[in-house]
């Protein structure tokens, strides 16, 4: 895929982090100019702002549509900001470039749509114009690139994707978890490709938005995505996400971004140095599971001549029992000795299974 860095986008300030800020929905002409006149002067570079509200229930505030493309057109002419709003089917995307906004994204709900993004694809054909792609609803790193190759194959090479976190049935601090290795697994596969953070949908409130940012930036994501309303206590939608422009303007001041690198030979030792010890450790990891793989193939061995069930759960059980009591010890959490050893046994199941019934 031919993707273009973010210098060659021609954003007005393309200094990192790209900010993109602005109200979840478009309420008003007033609104919108009442927050565009907060952001303006501050370091963000695209005011954003739902047109149209893919809502999971019927009767609830679904935005003005069309007409309040206008009201986006004011604010690029007041302010100077760039603007960009969500689409979701190719009249959407008419609409959007008949009135001149300058970026569109494509929402979690479409993106998880291969048919849907096609048809968006389709109507994009022959047009220049920069198109995020937020991740689908569900944990699938494979569909979220099917959506930004879809975009390609037309000929779009301003591409981006926007991490906004995933549904979980668990319960979470979070309105969608951040499952920060998904991200991180994309940009493995895409490493052209600009990431932006959307930490207001993933917190789903104000109060972790500012950690969920810092946490982005470490990661060297090159833009944020920040819902940011004049008045969020009287939002039509998702009041409890939104920063007030004066909020973002002291959060982003306390934003430091960090160098990707060091020239500085001392620093550059070290790293080696730590790197090679870590990969030592991977080594002596694969190993050990190595060694416990032909253990449980001799388990299995003995479960297959005696006619014993695979799953043993009182064994898995004392197993869970013992790593969340070691955890502690070694300082981790729960979480991810959880994930790390669910992951271990579902692997020996497989090759018990494997061996017992030969397929």
């Amino acid at each position: 895929m031919n993707i273009s860095p973010l210098a060659q986008w021609g954003l007005p300030d393309a200094q990192r982090p790209i900010v993109i800020a602005g109200p979840c929905s478009a309420e008003s002409e007033e609104q919108m100019l009442a927050t565009a006149r907060g952001l303006a002067g501050t370091h963000v570079t695209i005011f954003r702002a739902g047109i149209w509200k893919p809502r999971t229930r019927p009767g609830s505030f679904e935005g003005y549509g069309s007409r309040a493309l206008d009201w986006l057109r004011t604010v690029k002419k007041e302010t100077g900001l760039w603007t960009a709003t969500e689409v979701a089917s190719p009249k959407h995307v008419y609409e959007a470039l008949r009135t001149q906004v300058d970026l569109i994204w494509i929402g979690a709900r479409t993106s998880a749509n291969p048919f849907a993004v096609q048809e968006i694809a389709d109507a994009l054909k022959g047009v220049d114009i920069p198109v995020l792609v937020k991740n689908p609803v569900n944990p699938d790193v494979d569909l979220w690139q099917g959506a930004i190759e879809r975009l390609a194959d037309t000929g779009l090479h301003r591409l981006g994707a926007v991490h906004r976190g995933f549904s979980s049935s668990g319960k979470s601090l979070y309105r969608n978890e951040p499952q920060w290795q998904l991200p991180i697994e994309l940009r493995r596969r895409l490493p052209q490709l600009p990431m932006f953070c959307d930490p207001s949908h993933i917190a789903g409130n104000t109060e972790w938005i500012e950690d969920l940012v810092l946490r982005a930036i470490s990661l060297d994501y090159h833009g944020l995505m920040i819902e940011t309303h004049c008045n969020p206590a009287v939002a039509l939608s998702d009041a409890k996400q939104q920063l007030t422009p004066d909020q973002l303007r002291k959060l982003l001041a306390r934003v430091v971004v960090p160098k990707t690198t060091s020239e500085s030979p001392d620093f550059q030792r070290k790293l080696s140095e730590l790197r090679a010890g870590i990969d030592e450790c991977d080594r002596e990891l694969l190993e050990l599971l190595a060694k416990r793989m032909e253990i449980v193939l001799q388990i299995g061995q003995i479960k297959k001549e005696n006619n014993i069930a695979v799953l043993q759960t009182g064994r898995w059980d004392a197993i869970v029992k013992t790593i969340h009591e070691r955890a502690e010890q070694y300082h981790f959490s729960t979480e991810f000795v959880d994930k790390v050893f669910k992951a271990i046994h579902q692997e020996s199941i497989d090759k018990q299974q494997h061996l017992i019934i030969g397929d």
